[in-house]
């Protein structure tokens, strides 16, 4: 031992001139896809990764309002999933930190911003949903047109979401928008005649998706993800499509400007935009349109969207006036009994 201890003291000395190794510290982020949308992705994240990803889900008014009162001091570092628009609005906020992923060359225009703003992770397009019973005991043909929900047999009996709050309403808003030409007094006078007949503004995008499924509702307009969603839970609803054309909105990540970890928020945001994320969507019943040119839709998904009028959402239009439109439609829609 005596001739031993020199030996061990200098190996003891070697080992503490090595740096411990350390896991990455978590990232923190603000979800805006619904937690069980959201959660598989970022387990799958945390596999390849070690990186632990804590997170907070919230609505995407609720999740912008955030980030930008907490812009001089962040709490998160991410901001994951959500409309385009929800984004293009930050951009005027100044929340975000430009970063550009390895997949960001390759995805078409629509799908990114120029900079590095945002990229798109998903496509999320809406859809008509009716409760099977409701359109039997009505004698009503699934809604084929825009004017289709101003049908009085509607009157009280649809569910959507409120703009103040979802993202889901904002886009629902710019598809009229869209099918009006952005012609705007004829828009908000079509939205209008359409409160009539809702019942409930709900706080989230799919929040009405459930009651239409109860039958408590008899209708809504959500996204394909949502709407899809409560037909594999096994409740008897009918999907369709406007033959006017109804919105599609890209799903956006962000790097956060101030993020405390911005070298694994850009990992997150690697994985997010690659097709390594991407193919999860089929895999865990996720039915988003991925934005990855490298990653194909669902067949089954694919096969509902075929012969759809689906048109993308114009996101710099949308961003510009997303304010301006909202408190527009809180002012002349809300109250039109």
């Amino acid at each position: 031992m005596r001739l031993l201890r020199p030996a061990l003291l200098a190996l003891a000395g070697w080992l503490a001139g090595i740096p411990v190794a350390h896991a990455a510290d978590p990232l923190n982020v603000y979800t805006i896809w619904p937690e069980n949308y959201a959660r598989p992705m970022f387990q799958e994240f945390e596999k390849q990764t070690a990186i632990k990803v804590n997170f907070l889900r919230f609505s995407s008014g609720e999740a912008l309002a955030r980030v930008i009162a907490e812009k001089n001091n962040p709490r998160i570092d991410v901001l994951f999933g959500g409309p385009v628009e929800t984004f293009a609005a930050g951009i005027k906020e100044g929340i975000f930190e430009a970063y550009k992923s390895p997949s960001f060359a390759k995805l078409p225009a629509r799908f990114k911003q120029v900079d590095g703003q945002w990229t798109a992770i998903a496509d999320d397009p809406l859809v008509f949903m009716t409760n099977a019973a409701f359109l039997k005991t009505n004698n009503l043909q699934p809604p084929a047109s825009w004017g289709d929900l101003l049908n009085p047999a509607y009157k009280n009996s649809l569910q959507m979401a409120d703009a103040r709050t979802s993202g889901t309403a904002v886009t629902r808003i710019f598809s009229v928008l869209e099918v009006y030409e952005r012609n705007e007094d004829k828009a908000f006078d079509y939205l209008k005649k359409l409160r009539q007949n809702v019942q409930v503004y709900t706080k989230s995008g799919g929040g009405g998706t459930l009651p239409v499924g109860l039958g408590q509702a008899g209708g809504g307009i959500f996204f394909i993800v949502d709407a899809l969603e409560t037909k594999a839970k096994g409740y008897d609803v009918v999907i369709s499509f406007p033959k006017e054309g109804i919105g599609s909105s890209a799903e956006a990540i962000a790097l956060i400007k101030g993020a405390k970890n911005p070298e694994s928020a850009k990992k997150l945001i690697d994985f997010a935009t690659s097709a390594a994320m991407q193919s999860k969507f089929s895999e865990y019943k996720v039915n988003f349109v991925p934005a990855s040119p490298d990653v194909k839709t669902d067949p089954a998904l694919a096969e509902v969207l075929k012969g759809a009028k689906i048109f993308p959402i114009d996101d710099e239009y949308a961003g510009a006036n997303r304010k301006r439109i909202i408190e527009r439609w809180v002012k002349e829609v809300l109250p039109a009994q």
